[in-house]
């Protein structure tokens, strides 16, 4: 008796499952990878809005802005102002957002509230530390 040569059905079959479940495995953790380093470019560049707010803008004037952008915060990449979708700060589908809270009728503030939309936790939010 000659066996034949090749696969049967069935052994084909085990193989793509195999297959499709290890490529849905693969994709949705770099999915998953690929949020947590957008999440975290976020978080990096709220920190960095932060800091130039509290130890550069507020030490030198002593309020916070109305508003933030490029030319009031002038010790931080200006990169870090767009976010990794591609908007920037201020534009309405923007992942960042600033609000000068407590305002005077010359836009200078005394709180404020910065924020981001995070994809997989909560809102990252910073407020001002000075009363």
């Amino acid at each position: 008796m000659k066996r034949q040569q090749g696969f049967t059905v069935f052994e084909v079959i085990i193989v793509m499952v195999f297959l499709s479940v290890g490529a849905w495995l693969f994709f949705s953790q770099k999915a998953t990878a690929n949020s947590i380093i957008r999440d975290d470019e976020r978080k990096v560049a709220i920190n960095a809005m932060y800091y130039n707010l509290e130890e550069v803008f507020y030490e030198t004037n002593s309020y916070y802005p109305l508003t933030i952008d490029s030319k009031t915060l002038r010790a931080m990449d200006p990169a870090l102002f767009t976010d990794p979708d591609g908007y920037k700060l201020g534009e309405p589908t923007s992942n960042y957002h600033y609000e000068g809270k407590s305002c005077t009728t010359d836009n200078r503030c005394k709180e404020y509230r910065l924020s981001s939309d995070l994809e997989l936790e909560a809102e990252y939010v910073k407020t001002n530390r000075r009363d």
